[in-house]
């Protein structure tokens, strides 16, 4: 409980076990870095199935792991660079495999819509699908943007302004508000942050594990 006590001071739990106490550790602890990986994989092709993730580790690190304005800000930094550097890898892949992507997306109509919106708009597109959260999808719009030949020049300026406006939104929220957030969100939750913090632990690791399966399985195709 010593970890809980120094991170989330305030923070009224249903006394968690210690494997929940660890796995609190572990998530926190990753700082800066493990955000910035967390945001590379977030806004990739790697499938996780944890929309906001990002958004929501921000958050708990702005509030509790900033003693000033800039340390909230460097936190920031970090994900916004994770963010960009995942959203051009997928952006290149859609440049790469070309409108073929865009079939390969698509069950439902929802990718050929966002392909068709994407084909009209461009750079708009891009930046309201980067800039809104969840539950508005970033992968079809970016790898459509890709597929359809938005420049990268076009793409990034886009990309980099609605995703820099989205963090330090959020930056300034954990900072500013994210605790009383946080423990209103905590007494609704409450008995449930094993649960969920295990369920993270697991969506990362099985989604990075998967996404290098895969590209180590296309690798061997093409080679």
């Amino acid at each position: 409980m010593e970890f809980l006590s120094e991170s989330f001071p305030r923070l009224a739990l249903n006394a968690p076990s210690k494997s929940s106490s660890h796995l609190l550790r572990w998530v926190m602890s990753l700082g800066g870095i493990g955000l910035f990986g967390i945001a590379v994989i977030d806004s990739s092709i790697i499938p996780i199935e944890l929309p906001g993730s990002t958004d929501l580790l921000l958050l708990l690190l702005s509030a509790y792991r900033s003693s000033s304005k800039a340390a909230a800000a460097s936190f920031v930094g970090w994900a916004f660079a994770g963010s960009v550097l995942g959203g051009y890898f997928t952006w290149a892949a859609g440049k790469k495999g070309g409108e073929a992507t865009i079939e390969k997306l698509g069950r439902g109509r929802f990718a050929h819509r966002a392909a068709a919106w994407t084909k009209r708009n461009g750079m708009l597109s891009v930046g309201i699908a980067a800039l809104l959260p969840p539950p508005v999808p970033l992968l079809p719009f970016v790898l459509a943007a890709g597929a359809l030949g938005l420049t990268r020049i076009r793409f990034l300026v886009s990309y980099c302004l609605a995703r820099l406006t989205r963090y330090s939104f959020i930056g300034w929220l954990g900072y500013s508000y994210g605790r009383r957030v946080i423990i209103l969100w905590q007494k609704e939750m409450k008995g449930w942050t094993t649960p969920v913090v295990s369920i993270f632990v697991v969506l990362i690791t099985s989604g990075t594990a998967y996404g290098l399966w895969k590209f180590f399985r296309e690798r061997r195709k093409n080679g």
